[in-house]
This record gives structure tokens, sequence and C-alpha cells, in this order.
């Protein structure tokens, strides 16, 4: 630790999303290095980084301390005033304390999503006080309710502020009791400055204690310029432009220890105080334990029972009138010694009941006549082909089901379903009503700034021409995923613009500044996450702007490691046009099953030799061609 105590207590990540520069890896390391046991993160509105900002923090031992800067509702969060944004809320810095405030926290976050959202994601002051056990409360930056009231006005009429100001911080203390405290910032702004000497005020008439922290938002000094980017990104204006939003100087950086000392002189109770709540927070949010939904078996029987039952009679199904497979109408042995080999993995790593869940979507799916099969690993499982989840027998075709599940493995398994495009929303409509509405969400994703979107963003907030951007951008080798030191190496012409050309040489620098952070949220193309209880006592949730469907604030491998069941619903567009051919082809020969149809027809075996596989689902890249 540091000679001195501190602790950064009000830090945002760049899931503040286009307000934030910070990378948390580059975050956590920083605050390592100068000393800090613990960290926390307070993102604008959201939880997106946590689990993230969890996992890496436990990985550095680190502290972390999780939470959010909230925006609260002057009134109730229902109630949207054809007003202006910067009146339909104010800030609040919440932290957890321990697991309970964490599960608060998360109900916090999914209704100022779902139910508050005006301009910004709100809650109001019933819901906090409602969900307040386990949160230490700080009373916010400058944007907050008490900063505001003892900012409004001039010096005449101070003592009418102070005693505004006393009211909000008493109503806060009645909820919060010792947990809540006036948050004092000096990150060199005049604004804070005078609301700093207010909360000392209010400190010494009502005994509430002061607390320093520092509105970081990026990790070094020198990332200052990337953040102004950021900003001009987010509200599409030219850094050029005076009279667009931008931060008050440079000092929004992740300070040490000694920096902040010297920002406080006289107030070192209120930075060492910091260090003091770090001390208060222990969250243990038990990572891997397993909260899937419980498929409900017939007649009283076991999930291991029930799978059995319906394996055997999809495979007598499957293999009715195959002597091979199915001799007099008996599973060959085989089949059966396939069948309880498998199904002893499944049973020992208790996932009797997932196989159900899936099943029984499929079926639902079947019942509908919408077309589904699984890809990938989980073709290999005879399992899933009894219970009609794929539709190539693993048996004839030597596939493996190690591949797909084995006794190493602790994770849940993935099966991928692909559902006619068109009707895909049917299926999850039908999840919805067996789990309940509130257990079944689609999972959120982050879209984030790749080298050349971080090229063109940046170009565009630059001012630069257009047509020099695309060409700066066409230099940048076609390689999926490269990063933008690697394509300055491979690239000479790339490289010999960002060396002679000044222009290119900053926006080269300052897209690789920002490259990689995350830009906008977004919903996954195919994953929905089931829960056997609310969603919102495991995952905060949240609409993409312009949409009813909810979502996870988590991406998918976060929303996996908090022990949730993942699946992939996805809309296929190659199984539509399939339904179409199928349903043409039965006005003339009814009865047609595709699944009746051999897989050694010479023509088409000839036509994949010949690599003429364009449109052709999964053949048609040059690799598979070639």
């Amino acid at each position: 630790m540091s000679d001195r105590p501190f602790v950064h207590l009000h830090c945002h990540s760049h899931y503040s999303l286009l307000d934030g520069a910070g990378a948390i890896p580059k975050l956590v390391e920083r605050a390592k290095e100068h000393g800090m046991n613990a960290l926390a993160l307070t993102d604008h509105g959201n939880l997106h980084g946590a689990l993230e900002f969890y996992k890496t923090a436990k990985g550095a031992g680190i502290n972390p301390i999780i939470g959010y800067e909230a925006y609260i509702a002057p009134g109730s969060r229902f109630y949207k005033s054809a007003g202006r944004m910067k009146d339909s809320s104010y800030h609040l810095t919440l932290l957890c304390q321990n697991k309970t405030g964490f599960r608060n926290l998360v109900k916090l976050a999914s209704a100022a999503s779902l139910e508050g959202f005006y301009f910004k994601p709100r809650i109001d002051k019933e819901i906090l006080e409602a969900h307040s056990e386990g949160i230490i409360c700080l009373s916010g930056c400058v944007s907050s309710e008490l900063s505001q009231a003892l900012l409004r006005g001039d010096a005449s009429s101070m003592d009418d502020h102070l005693a505004k100001a006393a009211e909000v911080a008493e109503w806060f203390r009645s909820v919060f009791g010792d947990r809540y405290f006036l948050e004092i910032m000096n990150n060199g702004v005049e604004i804070q400055r005078i609301a700093l000497e207010g909360c000392v005020d209010l400190s010494r008439k009502v005994g509430i204690p002061l607390v320093a922290t520092s509105d970081c938002h990026y990790v070094d000094p020198q990332d200052a310029e990337a953040q102004d980017v950021m900003l001009c990104i987010n509200t599409g204006k030219f850094r050029t432009d005076p009279s667009r939003m931008r931060m008050d100087g440079r000092e929004y950086y992740l300070r040490s220890p000694e920096q902040m000392y010297a920002k406080f002189e006289g107030l070192e109770d209120a930075v060492a105080r910091s260090q003091q709540i770090a001390d208060t927070v222990d969250i243990d949010l038990e990572l891997g334990k397993r909260h899937f939904p419980v498929y409900a078996v017939p007649d009283g029987g076991t999930p291991e029972q029930y799978l059995r039952e319906l394996c055997v009679r999809g495979l007598l199904e499957r293999y009715e009138g195959n002597d091979e497979m199915a001799p007099g109408g008996q599973l060959a042995q085989v089949v059966l010694d396939r069948l309880e080999r498998e199904l002893g993995v499944i049973n020992k790593l208790g996932f009797p009941n997932y196989f159900l869940i899936v099943w029984d979507f499929v079926n639902e799916a079947r019942r509908q006549g919408i077309p589904a099969t699984a890809r990938g690993s989980g073709v290999g499982a005879l399992v899933c082909y009894a219970l009609y989840l794929s539709h190539v027998c693993p048996i004839r075709y030597d596939l493996l089901f190690e591949r797909f599940l084995d006794e190493n493995r602790i994770e849940a398994p993935d099966i991928d379903i692909d559902f006619c495009k068109e009707r895909r929303g049917d299926v999850i409509r039908y999840v919805k009503e067996k789990y309940g509405d509130e257990n079944v969400a689609q999972i959120g994703t982050f879209g984030t700034l790749a080298a050349r979107a971080a090229v063109k963003d940046v170009g565009r907030a630059l001012g630069l021409p257009l047509a020099r951007v695309a060409e700066i951008t066409s230099m940048i080798p076609e390689e999926l995923g490269i990063e933008l030191d690697d394509a300055i190496e491979k690239s000479a012409d790339l490289r010999k613009a960002y060396e002679a050309d000044p222009e290119v040489g900053e926006l080269l620098d300052l897209a690789r500044a920002i490259e990689g952070l995350a830009r906008n949220v977004g919903t996954h193309a195919a994953a929905v996450v089931i829960s056997d209880r609310p969603l919102t006592e495991y995952v905060p949730l949240t609409r993409v702007s312009g949409k009813d469907d909810v979502i996870t604030q988590w991406s998918m491998g976060d929303v996996e490691a908090a022990g949730l069941l993942k699946m992939d619903f996805l809309g296929l567009k190659t199984l539509t046009v399939m339904q179409d051919a199928i349903d043409l082809i039965r006005r003339h020969t009814p009865g047609f099953e595709l699944d009746n149809e051999g897989f050694d027809d010479r023509a088409t075996f000839e036509l994949l030799n010949r690599g003429e596989t364009t449109a052709v689902f999964q053949l048609e890249s040059g690799g598979m061609m070639s």
C-alpha cells in the first residue's frame, strides 16, 4: 500500500460509453502501481463493466468496489416531462458494500433503464430507499442534487442554499445512515472549488463526514486528448467547434495518493476516509454457481429418467425400418452402448435439465412447423440426434461425442440451434411464456472501435477530408481483427504516411489511443439467457435505444460467468429458403420429407468437387471453395 492511504471511489471506464477512455485492465494496473489495495468503478448509469472489473481486480489482488454513477429523477422516475435533458436528472455516486448491496445495485440499474429512462437511465428516491441496504452513497459531483443546491444563486444568499443543501443531505442520511458521505472533488475546475467549500461548511453544520474523490475519466494525463476526441465522436461534433461539449481542464486521470493529498491540503482526513470506506467493502459474487431454470418433468419422475425415456423413444423413431440400428424394432447394442455412455457423462456433470430445456423449445418449434437444426459439435452427440436437435446420425458418420462434451468440462454444453429466420421470434416468445417473461432476455453486446472504425471516427472528429481518411483507411491490411500497431508495421504505405505527414500521425496516434474501447451497446444476434428467477436477481438489464427488446447489460461471457443459462437461437435464412423449397416440392410430391433423402447424390457430390458453392450456407467462402 501507499504510505498515505487513498482509494479512488469515483472512476469511469470506457463503459461510460464515449465519455470514458480507460480500459479496465489499464485502470486496475495503474491503481496497483500507485500502491492502492482497492478501486471503485462508477460508470455513468450502467453496470456494463462490473463483472469484467470484478474479475480483473480480483486477479490483480485489488479489492473491487462495484458501483455506478446514478442519474436521479427530480420526482418520479416514471414521469417524463417535456423538459430539457439537463433538468431531467441529478448525479449520485453509489457503491456496493457487500453481496446484498450488489443485488440491490443490479435492481436499481435495471429499473433505471427499463422504467425510468428519459434522456438517461434514471432511478428516483422511492426505489433508491427501497434498495439502499448494503450500498454506500456519496453525494455526487457538481451535477448532484446537493451540489446544485449549494451552487445556485450568489454569495449573499449562501445561508439559504446551505439550508436547502442540508435538507437534501438529511434525507440521504435518513436512508443510508453512516453510509452517506459528502463527496468533494478538485480537478482544477472553479465550480468544483465552490461546491467543495459549500460541502465543507455543510459538513461542519450537520456532521456528515467528507470524502475526497477524483472524477476519473481516463488513466494517464496524456489520455486527455483521446478522451476529448471520444466526446466529439459521442456528440457528432468537430474538435474545432467552440460550442461543443468538453471536459474542463486535463486533470481527470487516475491520480496517485500523493497527488490527491496535494490537491486537498487541509482536508487530509477526507482523502484518508476513502481508504476507510474501501476497507468496509467485501463483495463475493460466487461466480460459477448455476442458476438454470428447471424443466418440470411429468409424473414426478427425475430429469435423468425422463431424458433417457425421450432418447430411447426418439431413436426408435429415427431408426424405424433400419435393420442395422434397430433390428426387429429394438435398438442395437452399438446404439445402446453409445447412448448409455453419453447419458453417463451428461448425468455425472448435472446437465439432464439443460438437455430437457433445449428439447422442449425445439420440440415446440417442430410442433409449429418451424425449421430447426443444431450446428457445431453438438451434432456429434447421439442424444442430440435422438431429441431431434440435430439430424445426422453420429454413429453412421463416426462423429465424436467428446468434441461436444467430456467429463473434464465444468461449463454448460453449447448447443447452437438454427431456426427459420422469419419465425425465430416465435420460439423466443414460447420460451418467455414457459419460463416467465422476467426470466428471459436477449444478451447484450458491445460495438468496439476496431482499427478502421477508430480511424474513420477520429478523422471525422478532427474534420479531415473524407477522401483523405478513406485513403488512409484503405492502407490498413485486410486482416480480421488487425490492430493499428500491426497495420503500421505490415503496411509500408501506412507507415510512410504515418512518419511523413504530421496530420496522419496525429490521426493514427489518436485512433490507437481509443482502439478497442466500447462505442455502443447492441443486441447479440443469437444469444438468449434463461434463469430460474427474475433476471434482475443476477444480472442488470437494459434496452437498446429505440427498441423494446430487453437485453442484459453484460456481454455473453459475463452472463455465463454469473452462472446463467445461455442459449443460441440463431435466425438462419437458409432454413427459410429450404422450407420454401420443400413446400414447393410437396405441391408435386405430397409427403416429401427431406430427412428421408440420402447423402449420396452423385450430382451434388460433383458440384461440391467443382467448388460451385456460391450461396451454399457454410460452403461459400473462398477457403471452403478451395
